[in-house]
């Protein structure tokens, strides 16, 4: 990926992983009589949020493989939307006119300021699991956790947690409301 990131081939490398994608949920759902109900995540780079043709290319994509665009999300990290505020924007509002849904990822490792949350609308905000991990030992950690929790449901986004790592973990964090 880094390799890819240098020589600005995420967006080739990201076209490639919606049309595999999308076919495999094409298939799956196809055989499953279209039971499926879950919702899948794609991440992106600031690279193919800020290609101006990528979201052309994600609703041919839905078009030809007949896919519901509320089963399919994005998730774009925190300091790639920051960096391309303008361009991310647009993508994000564009995918969501189409059905599809946007997660910010790794909120809170990266520039994070709330102020950028008055600006991107996502649906998703996913707080980081460096802070998720240690939360029932950390004050810090579980300040922070509730703190991005609290302030992501004032914006009107879900809270979503990585690296929910035991059940003591989950349990804590159902509590808060993530």
């Amino acid at each position: 990926i880094p390799a890819a990131d240098r020589y600005n081939l995420m967006p080739s490398l990201h076209r490639w992983v919606v049309r595999n994608a999308f076919a495999f949920l094409s298939q799956a759902s196809n055989q499953q009589g279209n039971a499926i109900a879950d919702m899948f995540f794609i991440n992106l780079s600031g690279a193919s949020v800020g290609d101006d043709k990528f979201t052309a290319y994600v609703t041919e994509q839905l078009q030809l493989h007949n896919l519901q665009p509320s089963m399919i999300g994005f998730e774009i990290t925190e300091t790639a939307v920051i960096a391309n505020l303008h361009s991310a924007v647009s993508f994000i509002k564009q995918v969501r006119q189409l059905g599809a849904h946007v997660a910010l990822d790794d909120f809170g490792a990266g520039l994070s300021t709330f102020s950028y949350l008055k600006q991107i609308p996502a649906d998703y905000l996913k707080i980081d699991g460096s802070f998720v991990r240690n939360m029932l030992n950390d004050p810090m950690d579980h300040a922070i956790v509730d703190a991005i929790n609290r302030v992501g449901h004032v914006a009107g986004l879900k809270t979503i947690a990585e690296f929910v790592e035991s059940d003591a973990i989950r349990q804590r964090l159902a509590e808060i409301g993530v």
